[in-house]
């Protein structure tokens, strides 16, 4: 009564809902996070990018179409490591010098750039800034982010860590088949597959934290090599390529060569998708995918969950098997064309993204943390550096976000015979510049997605200006460059 005769009417209402909610604990909690990253997994691998896909992917196709689709996202490098470090802190990786595998060192002209191998600990991961603010904490699956003990997991902010370590696929045991001989996941049953296993291991947490948040960061091993699937649905693959006439005579073409077998005139790359072991791993990860959805529906917690999907790199096309084929995008995982950097990238937002939505912004994987921690309540650290912007206006609907360029820097021979080299992508335009003699080409994505008219020459003024930003994005990142080699030096950014 005393409150009334101190408040206007009309407030009455708002206060009563106000104070009832309080005093039930009716607080909206803060969301999930479920992520899944998956290793080497291609743009044109999954159903929602390529309706035409040899693959099936019926699980990230449901997600895809239950969120929010980017059709340019990217990794923030065209391998695995570096990628994973920009995920975790939101930044290019370039600026800690982790600029290839964890660790690259393969010579080739000349001597590659300084690497540093190990996600500092000084860093501020996601996982240790939700778990800062009450998440419980998983990680499963593929690390490859330290050397040692003190860099896995469970000293990087995650409170559980299933198979995390320093290796870079499952190269133990009986690798993708029990026993692992994993040192961070116990083996169980004899024969147990690996993705499976992990979708399990997810599951469990999420149950065992179903009232409180969590966030769940599935990383999968899958489908790096080595080239291993469960006999039936290899079998079922082979089948199917048979039944469409896909055979491996028509499977490739050819990309220029830096280096590898003196009879190959260039790099060969593979044009068709029908590898039956490859198509076998994809659905398998895919089911796993299915698993941990389930979960989540099972629980009820589907509307309190952000859940999110992307690969660390392109798919593998010019090397290790072949596996698969990236067309229209020009190389694959090693290279700074198209196939070895854009991924697919989809994020579910309950209450914020639309069903069945897609966006064309060009994204990158520096944005997750910024995003997630957004879409949480969150802001970084205000003493950290984080490259990175929240899409969250994209996930409302908005159309842009303010960034004028994305960057990448890769200053090594990769083992998928990838140049060194760096790119600048601006709207519609990429720039990319070579690192042994600095040459540059520019591709028009919007009518060249697959970088084969380079337009530099008829482009002058832009391909300036676009250098020029580069430049300055090398200087600011303090980024590394390739080494002299029996007294020839390389070109230089600073000389140029």
């Amino acid at each position: 009564m005393l409150i009334r005769s101190f408040l206007p009417m009309a407030l009455l209402p708002i206060l009563a809902v106000a104070t009832s909610s309080l005093a039930s604990g009716d607080e909206k909690s803060p969301p999930n996070v479920v992520f899944f990253l998956v290793d080497d997994l291609g743009y044109m691998d999954i159903g929602a990018n390529n309706p035409d896909t040899f693959y099936e992917t019926p699980n990230i196709d449901r997600l895809s179409k239950s969120g929010m689709r980017f059709t340019d996202g990217y990794a923030a490098n065209p391998v695995c490591s570096p990628t994973r470090y920009s995920i975790l802190t939101g930044k290019y990786p370039t600026r800690v010098d982790a600029t290839n595998f964890f660790t690259g060192t393969r010579p080739g002209k000349f001597r590659p750039a300084p690497l540093n191998n190990r996600m500092p600990l000084e860093e501020t991961t996601l996982a240790e800034s939700l778990k800062s603010s009450g998440y419980a904490t998983f990680f499963a699956g593929k690390w490859h982010l330290g050397p040692s003990e003190e860099y896995w997991p469970e000293h990087q902010g995650f409170d559980v860590n299933q198979g995390g370590h320093n290796a870079g696929g499952p190269y133990s045991g009986k690798r993708y088949f029990s026993p692992f001989e994993n040192p961070r996941l116990e083996d169980n049953t004899v024969g147990e597959h690996l993705p499976d296993r992990l979708a399990k291991e997810a599951s469990k947490f999420i149950e065992q934290h179903k009232d409180e948040p969590f966030l769940t960061y599935l990383s999968f091993y899958s489908v790096h090599t080595p080239l291993m699937a469960p006999p039936e649905l290899v079998k079922k693959y082979k089948a199917k390529a048979e039944r469409l006439g896909l055979t491996d005579k028509e499977a490739f073409g050819e990309e220029e060569k830096l280096w590898g077998k003196a009879e190959w005139e260039g790099r060969p790359v593979r044009h068709l998708q029908s590898h039956a072991t490859y198509a076998a791993m994809v659905e398998a990860m895919d089911q796993a995918v299915g698993r941990v959805l389930k979960q989540i529906d099972d629980l009820g917690l589907t509307e309190e969950t952000i859940v999110i999907l992307t690969s660390d790199n392109g798919g593998l096309s010019t090397s290790e098997g072949w596996p698969t084929s990236n067309l229209p995008l020009r190389g694959g995982k090693g290279w700074v064309y198209e196939g070895g950097i854009r991924e697919a990238f989809m994020i579910r937002a309950p209450g914020v993204t639309q069903p069945g939505t897609t966006c064309k912004e060009p994204v990158c994987s520096i944005d997750f943390y910024p995003t997630i921690l957004d879409l949480c309540g969150q802001s970084p650290p205000a003493e950290r550096i984080v490259d990175g912007v929240s899409l969250k206006p994209l996930l409302r609907g908005e159309q842009t976000i303010d960034r004028e360029s994305l960057y990448w820097h890769y200053p090594h021979y990769s083992n998928q015979g990838g140049f060194p080299g760096g790119a600048i992508r601006q709207g519609d335009w990429k720039l990319i510049e070579r690192y042994e003699d600095g040459r540059v080409h520019l591709y028009n994505l919007q009518e060249d997605i697959g970088e084969l008219n380079d337009v530099a020459d008829q482009n002058a003024e832009r391909v300036a200006a676009m250098r020029d930003r580069l430049h300055r994005w090398y200087k600011d990142v303090d980024a590394k460059f390739l080494q002299s080699k029996d007294g020839e030096e390389p070109w230089h950014p600073s000389r140029d």
